[in-house]
């Protein structure tokens, strides 16, 4: 059963960030007259949607790769793979998100990170780099030894939810901001919620509901591979302390999903083994 819920939660996660998409796209070209890349203000509405493409949908799916059910199993090098692999796909989005709006601010001779919004974006982006660097360096080439990597861990882990949080908090700011310089006429002020401010303030909190989950399923979950100590702790185990160990939740198996009297481990299988539901 435990399975199940963690599938239902990546499918819930995945229409949530479908969502995220659609609703800035949707509000841009419904409300702000679409998209361009000419220097115009049509330019800076790629800003919204490719900060929150990828700073929270694309980084947060990067930052579940591990607790997808599949990488419980196996070696770990191609799931770090594509771990690095999103959050860099992540990134470049973002970093053509910047050039939309600094360009605009270029060509409109507007003053470039002069508010709380861009101070917050700036600091989020300059993060994401030095954590993806660190990341590659550390835990994706061959070179850092296990001490460095079990030493770097932790703060990799904490980093990488505090960029999430930081992002999420940079896209509510964005949102509010533009909604207080385009509602600011007589006809449709801001405090009057017209049409726009309802979609544009919904979408902020279907982005803070996306964040909040993801943060939920990567430090508080239980659906995570099992650390190498406590698969040699384990080892030390009968069968029969296996299969009434946990009860009710996570058991470890050699060979796939299976019962409680089946989860055992097979000798000489010593590594990667399988994640299975008791229930």
């Amino acid at each position: 059963m435990a399975l199940v819920w963690c599938y239902l939660a990546c499918l819930l996660l995945g229409l949530l960030g479908v969502l995220c998409i659609l609703f800035p796209a949707y509000w841009v070209q419904h409300w702000r007259g679409g998209f361009a890349w000419d220097g115009s203000l049509h330019m800076f509405n790629w800003h919204p949607l490719l900060m929150v493409s990828g700073m929270v949908v694309l980084y947060g799916a990067a930052s579940l790769v591990y607790r997808l059910p599949p990488s419980w199993v196996g070696p770990r090098l191609p799931w770090k793979v594509l771990h690095a692999a999103l959050h860099l796909l992540a990134f470049a989005l973002a970093v053509v998100g910047l050039v939309a709006v600094f360009q605009f601010h270029s060509h409109s001779k507007i003053a470039h990170l002069y508010s709380l919004h861009s101070w917050l974006g700036i600091t989020t982006i300059t993060l994401f780099a030095c954590q993806w660097l660190l990341g590659v360096a550390v835990f994706l080439l061959p070179w850092a030894s296990l001490w460095l990597r079990s030493l770097l861990k932790p703060l990799h882990v904490f980093f990488g939810a505090a960029i999430l949080s930081l992002s999420v908090a940079s896209v509510i700011s964005g949102i509010n901001e533009k909604l207080f310089f385009s509602l600011k006429n007589a006809t449709t002020p801001y405090p009057s919620l017209p049409s726009e401010a309802v979609f544009a303030n919904s979408t902020g909190l279907l982005v803070v509901v996306f964040g909040l989950l993801i943060l939920y399923i990567l430090l508080a979950s239980p659906w995570k591979r099992p650390d190498r100590g406590s698969l040699a702790d384990r080892q030390q185990q009968t069968p029969k302390d296996l299969s009434m160990e946990h009860a009710g939740g996570f058991r470890m198996a050699a060979g796939g999903v299976c019962g409680p009297e089946q989860c055992i481990l097979v000798p000489g299988i010593t590594d990667w083994p399988l994640l299975c539901d008791g229930e």
